[in-house]
């Protein structure tokens, strides 16, 4: 196995399968996920989704190759109305869900933990590149098919990207907090130089299929430790990591340019009885006490 990273936590490394047209990237997710997902008192479904949404966040932002955003968003007719993962490719993970607390109990009920269809419901599955204010922003579109993110994912890369994909997400509590993680495997298209490549990601496929989501959550496997366990036939090249931090781009500049943009009329109706403005942001909690003038 040829790597060049120690083994880390909150990471996310791409990969590539010796000698074969195999590529991938797999992410590990610990006190940064963490942190997202205490912020808020998310029922542990809801939990469970928007860390499958950061992990995936992670996993089809580092393939960025411009300094740039990655924006995931899943909204639907469900108990949980949307749930958004932005991974900024500095590493700067967030994530936010809206749900309904009542309808989440009501889909919860029974043996069976509710994924990402039941809570969503019908809806669509949405991925935004934003390469910064001076660039158009590209966004594809998918409906929501199956229970997991996971599938959501690979119907989006079939669909709309013409690539093979495979996902394999996993969220749960080990310890005293959340852990996350995720696999993501392509098939690199057959040409002149390459031959035929369905064989080989057939072959990968298979191996892919015997990862369990507990291995993908064992903070004692390192991700160098998982991929060899999965490749070790063909051999596995780990690549750089980037570093994942739970980072919130919030601040009271945005926020006043955001109202700022508002018709007088609606800043007004904005101010509280004591005479002040106040924004909460979504993703941190972070509230932002301002004083009319401040946006007017």
């Amino acid at each position: 196995m040829t790597t060049t990273d120690p083994p880390a936590d909150d990471i996310v490394a791409p990969f590539q399968i010796e000698t074969q047209p195999v590529r991938g990237r797999i992410a590990r997710l610990g006190p940064a996920i963490d942190e997202i997902l205490t912020r808020h008192a998310y029922p542990e479904p809801v939990a469970n989704l928007l860390g499958e949404a950061c992990a995936l966040a992670a996993l089809v932002g580092a393939s960025l190759k411009f300094e740039g955003r990655l924006i995931i968003q899943a909204q639907g007719d469900g108990p949980v109305a949307y749930v958004v993962a932005d991974y900024d490719t500095s590493g700067a993970l967030r994530g936010y869900c809206r749900f309904d607390a009542a309808r989440v109990a009501e889909a919860s009920g029974g043996f069976a933990r509710p994924g990402a269809g039941a809570l969503l419901g019908k809806g669509s599955f949405v991925m935004t590149i934003d390469q910064g204010p001076d660039m158009d922003r590209y966004q594809g579109v998918t409906a929501i098919e199956g229970e997991t993110l996971a599938l959501a994912a690979e119907t989006y890369f079939s669909r709309s990207e013409q690539v093979p994909t495979r996902v394999r997400l996993a969220v749960g509590q080990a310890g005293a907090g959340w852990r996350a993680g995720g696999l993501l495997i392509q098939n690199i298209a057959e040409d002149d130089a390459r031959g035929p490549t369905a064989e080989a990601w057939t072959t990968a496929q298979a191996l892919f299929e015997t990862l369990g989501e507990d291995e993908l959550l064992d903070p004692a496997v390192s991700a160098d430790t998982l991929l060899w366990r999965l490749f070790h036939e063909d051999g596995v090249r780990v690549f750089p990591s980037t570093a994942i931090t739970a980072l919130c781009r919030c601040s009271e500049q945005r926020i006043v340019e955001v109202l700022g943009s508002f018709p007088e009329a609606e800043r007004a109706a904005m101010v509280e009885p004591d005479g002040r403005i106040r924004v909460t942001c979504e993703y941190c909690g972070q509230v932002y006490d301002l004083a009319p003038e401040a946006v007017g």
